[in-house]
């Protein structure tokens, strides 16, 4: 074991504190009242008209020029030459001057042939800058996006398991996910399971011990790769038999990094690169998760669900129309990322209410029990995308399988294409929603 390194306790479970295993009975569930998520003012497009002002210029200085040109004053000669002259002068000017007014003319069709005035009411037509058609190409599995640069990228899955007390966050890499699946884990706590594949991050973490409810979450995403921080030895055992890869930081300490003003046991983090680094042969994405389609289904209009797992993470998603997204309050503070890595915004949330047991095995030595959660299966659920909930039940027929989103009509419950985060909820948590507020007059 790498020096550097350390255990979250001599049985490779969590060091855990007092406040871990504080038991959650006495949570009470808030919803915010200070809602912004319908504040928002609308947005007004305005098109500036700019007139061409069609001036022929030069004209009269060009007729004075022609003039005095063509008609310089005769001082010698005779009278008829005089007068010959005189008349030639006069239709050199004439001439002169329909040329230069015929110029000014056509001058003038051509300015009001280009900046013709739109008639009134008539809509503006947008430029072609606005006319680009939106990124196509293969969607990446887990966001159901166009993959970066039209190809998704020939790697698996890869989950890292990020703590998520209050001395860990702010968290890193989290708003760079493609998942996120919230779960309960000993003492009414929750861990992250943060799921990436289109896109990476340079820091992610802090990185944590594994959980025996991390194997039914991952088991559906093809074998992908799990970055922890050890467990306890039923744990290990479970991963080591799971559709999984078992990328323990105990053992490949080379990826590991330890930033600055974080301590011990929340300053263990690595990158998405050097993660996917250990298993180079790898080159196969994972098969998609859920269904998306940029229709938005019919729903009921929510400005903000609250769930309660605890006194320590006491989750808000409020909608922001602003962003189209959810964004995340914790304990009634903004959950934002470090390093100025920005709010916790996700497009969809996923809650998945769930049965769950406690044991047969302690988790730590302070009696927390570990956590095990029934994924298998069927179950309440419900889904928030642009601003609205659907409601429905969640099937899964095996581990290999994944979760399938059924509305209460039978059909799928296809998610907007975006980061999704999936709250797996206790069945003894309320979840509760604040209603939209009315836009009628």
């Amino acid at each position: 074991m790498p020096d550097d390194i350390t255990p979250d306790s001599s049985s490779g479970g969590d060091g855990a504190t007092p406040d871990d295993t504080a038991p959650s009975d006495d949570a009470t569930s808030v919803v915010s009242a200070t809602d912004s998520g319908s504040s928002d003012a609308d947005a007004t497009s305005v098109l500036a008209a700019t007139a061409a002002s069609g001036a022929v210029g030069g004209l009269g200085g060009e007729e004075t020029t022609a003039t005095s040109a063509a008609a310089p004053r005769q001082r010698n000669g005779g009278a008829k030459r005089g007068w010959v002259s005189m008349n030639r002068a006069w239709v050199i000017a004439i001439v002169s001057v329909v040329v230069v007014l015929a110029g000014a003319g056509i001058a003038l069709a051509l300015s009001s042939g280009t900046t013709k005035k739109p008639k009134a009411g008539a809509k503006p037509q947008p430029s072609s800058a606005t006319n680009i058609p939106a990124s196509t190409g293969p969607p990446c599995p887990l966001t159901g996006l166009p993959a970066p640069g039209g190809t998704v990228p020939g790697r698996p899955a890869l989950a890292f398991k990020v703590d998520n007390y209050p001395d860990a966050r702010p968290q890193s890499g989290l708003t760079s996910a493609d998942v996120v699946f919230e779960e309960p884990v000993e003492g009414g706590i929750t861990r992250l399971v943060a799921v990436f594949q289109c896109q990476g991050a340079n820091l992610v973490g802090p990185i944590r011990s594994a959980r025996a409810i991390d194997v039914p979450i991952l088991d559906q995403l093809s074998k992908p790769l799990l970055v922890h921080a050890g467990g306890i030895n039923p744990v290990i055992s479970l991963l080591n038999n799971g559709n999984l890869i078992n990328d323990d930081v105990f053992t490949h300490a080379s990826i590991v990094q330890h930033p600055s003003g974080r301590v011990a046991p929340y300053d263990t983090y690595a990158s998405t690169a050097a993660a996917w680094g250990l298993n180079p042969l790898d080159t196969s994405p994972p098969a998609p998760l859920y269904t998306y389609s940029s229709t938005v289904p019919t729903g009921t209009a929510v400005s903000s669900v609250a769930i309660p797992f605890s006194g320590t993470n006491d989750n808000i998603w409020t909608w922001s129309a602003i962003t189209g997204e959810w964004l995340l309050t914790i304990g009634g503070q903004p959950a934002n990322t470090a390093a100025g890595g920005g709010r916790i915004g996700v497009t969809n949330i996923v809650v998945q209410t769930v049965h769950i047991t406690y044991g047969p095995w302690l988790e730590n030595s302070e009696g927390g029990l570990e956590v095990q959660a029934q994924l298998v299966g069927f179950g309440p659920l419900a889904v928030f995308r642009n601003g609205v909930e659907i409601t429905g039940t969640w099937q899964r027929a095996g581990l290999a399988d994944t979760t399938k989103l059924i509305a209460t009509d039978g059909s799928t419950i296809a998610l907007d294409p975006g980061k999704t985060w999936v709250e797996l909820v206790p069945s003894t948590i309320p979840v509760t929603t604040k209603a939209a507020a009315s836009t009628a007059p």
